[in-house]
């Protein structure tokens, strides 16, 4: 890696930590960055998942006043989580590349559309679905996006506050600061299988996580002072630019 590579690394973990806290799409940035600089997609895959962590960390922690509180909420929706994240990145290893090509746009796709119109969705869905913990439809749901998620996590985040927007009955910046935590979750847990049956370049990992670690609480200082709608607005307008990258590409 030359010096101008690292450069543009480090600058690409800072403005992917930024985009995980406030968005959930930092991948989007950091993984084509990682592929321009001669690495192979997956071991850029498992270099990227490792490096974001301390940025996931990071932002959990610049969100901790909305997180107060919520620890009998966290524990089980962090379990669904670790246990999907830990079968994608298993994913990962085995299947051939480029076997989720058509399912992550639709993903990502559905996951937007679920983010526009969430209010109106749960207000259809309160009393039936919506819960004040969630329920059992949103530890499956969060379980099988973090299967996503650990095998590719491009855009995962904002498929964690699709289905909490429509399945928690909770304020949508408290579902983004829990969105950080599940993200924080299943990079920590991939990245440790990851460990053990991956090769991983360290530089860009360590660069990316420098990166991470610094623009994590600037994202989330900048997603904090956002009305609710402008903040679905900032996540839609991301998650769209990410979805025309995935599909153009």
């Amino acid at each position: 890696m030359t010096l101008w590579e690292a450069v543009a690394v480090l600058l690409a973990g800072f403005a992917g930590g930024a985009l995980n806290t406030a968005v959930g799409s930092g991948t989007l940035v950091t993984f084509p960055v990682l592929l321009a600089t001669g690495l192979p997609p997956v071991n850029a895959t498992v270099s990227n998942a490792l490096g974001l962590i301390p940025g996931s960390l990071s932002g959990a922690y610049a969100y901790r006043r909305e997180l107060a509180g919520q620890r009998r909420l966290l524990l089980p929706l962090c379990a669904s989580a670790a246990a999907g994240g830990l079968v994608g990145a298993g994913l990962l290893m085995v299947l051939p590349p480029g076997v989720f090509a058509t399912v992550v746009p639709v993903l990502v796709g559905l996951a937007l559309l679920l983010i526009a119109v969430q209010p109106l969705l749960t207000r259809a869905l309160r009393g039936r679905l919506t819960r004040p913990g969630g329920g059992l439809p949103l530890r499956i749901g969060l379980g099988l996006a973090s299967v996503y998620g650990g095998y590719f996590s491009a855009g995962q985040g904002i498929l964690y506050v699709a289905l909490s927007g429509a399945l928690l009955d909770a304020p949508l910046q408290r579902i983004n600061a829990l969105k950080n935590v599940l993200v924080a979750q299943v990079n920590a847990v991939a990245a440790g299988f990851f460990l053990i049956a991956a090769d991983i370049d360290w530089p860009a990992a360590l660069l990316i996580a420098a990166g991470a670690t610094a623009g994590a609480p600037f994202g989330a200082r900048a997603a904090q002072r956002l009305r609710p709608v402008a903040l679905r607005v900032l996540i839609l307008t991301v998650g769209t630019a990410g979805l025309l990258h995935m599909t153009l590409s």
